[in-house]
């Protein structure tokens, strides 16, 4: 019950980094800046998936 969730967080992480990515190379973010936005944004995901799994299959 909690894989098809599980593959689908995966698959979105993945879809946000390379969305994440492209931003860097579009508007040339220095090297150095790069891995606080991608840090950043991997908590910020990390945290909207967590509480809609909460929200989906414990509430």
């Amino acid at each position: 019950m909690y894989i098809p969730y599980i593959l689908f967080a995966l698959f979105y992480l993945f879809v946000i980094n390379t969305m994440t990515n492209t931003l860097c190379v579009t508007k040339e973010i220095p090297d150095e800046k790069q891995p606080k936005i991608f840090r950043t944004v991997n908590v910020l995901i990390t945290i909207l998936i967590t509480t809609s799994f909460v929200r989906i299959y414990l509430v």
